[in-house]
């Protein structure tokens, strides 16, 4: 079967093959009900907890700080639902480019009596530092940055944006999805700052979907979203999802052992892929900031990045116009709107988001391909404009 390159890591990953084998067993023969008080239900029991520990430990963090969810969606949600629901409305300030899946739950609060501001960003997507001030200066009850924009992979300075928040009395939390595994975490080096809650999930780092967790200072009060049998601390009803968490402790245990031989590879893949696209004329998004060591967002002047996308595929080279998660939005994107991004530029938008079996070769084959398939794209412009 064909099968093209995959250069969408930062939609998803391969799950890798020590996570696969530690999921086996509880697909199998190994099918209790963690809350179960026989022999089964008490295996069952044991790996959560284990895969906890592996989840925590890769975070720095305690694992009575670790609240399984079944995605990075959930676990946004619940802390920016959860926690607005023990507090009486006020301002929320979140980065203008956070996730959908933070930016969403925000609105919907603004509807239901919240304030609600976006901070705005500069050019290159990091949280412009005026803005910031202006927020805090509200003071506001709940704030959200992410740590790694999932589109640009710009990084913000999420410990220096705590730290000047700290003091003021807001819950603080950042969606790490996209850091955990190409960037060291510490939770507690974190939240010492002034994070009080980090969202990771287990698709981003090798591990299954329908993993993720809310790592969560205790401190904080917050109401569930599903309510029933008290599973989680009473934070997340509903049996476990037992293979799927064993397969993220595994996964979240091996990334954080490799984390940093990885980021230095694919920031040398990085640099070879942006060389090339730099030869092509290509405009690269965020290029100023510091960004993940896999993430390259670019576009070539004139050509629909949709366009692209499907003509690259169709020449074996699987990459993305935008965020999966909102794919089926055909606006241009918000996050290049916020770093004022003409809407006619936006549109051509490209991510490539590289891996870890992501080889050299594979950059180059790319660039061959993004080449001739550009030049392709033009040729036939310029045929039309002719025509006109």
């Amino acid at each position: 079967m064909f099968a093209p390159v995959y250069l969408d890591h930062n939609a998803t990953t391969p799950l890798v093959p020590a996570a696969l084998a530690a999921m086996l067993p509880w697909l199998e023969t190994h099918y209790g009900n963690p809350s179960s008080r026989h022999e089964y239900g008490r295996a069952a029991r044991r790996a959560v907890d284990e895969a906890r520990q592996q989840v925590a430990a890769a975070l720095d963090a305690h694992p009575t700080e670790v609240v399984f969810t079944s995605g990075g969606s959930e676990a946004n949600n619940l802390f920016v639902k959860g926690a607005a629901a023990c507090l009486r409305p006020g301002l929320l300030a979140v980065s203008a480019v956070e996730h959908p899946c933070v930016i969403k739950p925000a609105e919907q609060l603004a509807r239901q009596g919240w304030r609600l501001k976006k901070v705005a960003v500069d050019g290159e997507g990091r949280i412009d530092p005026d803005d910031w001030r202006d927020a805090l200066a509200e003071r506001p009850a709940l704030l959200s940055v992410m740590r790694a924009n999932n589109e640009t992979g710009v990084l913000q300075d999420v410990a220096a944006l705590a730290s000047e928040a700290k003091g003021g009395g807001a819950w603080f939390h950042s969606d790490a999805a996209q850091a955990f595994g190409k960037l060291p975490l510490s939770f507690r080096e974190l939240n010492a700052a002034g994070v009080h809650a980090l969202t990771v999930s287990a698709h981003k780092i090798g591990g299954p979907k329908g993993a993720a967790a809310l790592v969560l200072d205790k401190r904080v009060e917050i109401a569930p979203l599903i309510a029933g049998g008290g599973h989680e601390r009473g934070l997340r009803s509903g049996t476990e999802n037992v293979p799927a968490i064993v397969g993220f402790g595994v996964a979240a245990e091996l990334a954080a052992a490799r984390v940093k031989d990885t980021a230095a590879r694919l920031a040398g893949l990085r640099a070879a892929l942006e060389a090339g696209l730099a030869a092509l004329g290509a405009r690269l998004f965020g290029a100023g900031a510091g960004r993940l060591p896999n993430t390259c967002y670019f576009a070539v002047l004139d050509i629909d990045g949709e366009t692209l996308v499907g003509k690259l595929d169709r020449a074996g080279f699987a990459v993305a116009s935008g965020a999966a998660c909102s794919s089926a939005n055909p606006e241009p994107s918000h996050v290049l709107a916020a770093m004022g991004v003409a809407p006619e530029i936006a549109r051509g938008a490209v991510r490539v988001s590289l891996g870890e079996a992501t080889t050299h070769a594979e950059v180059q084959d790319f660039l061959n391909a993004l080449r001739s398939t550009v030049v392709g794209l033009q040729r036939m412009t310029s045929v039309s404009a002719d025509a006109a």
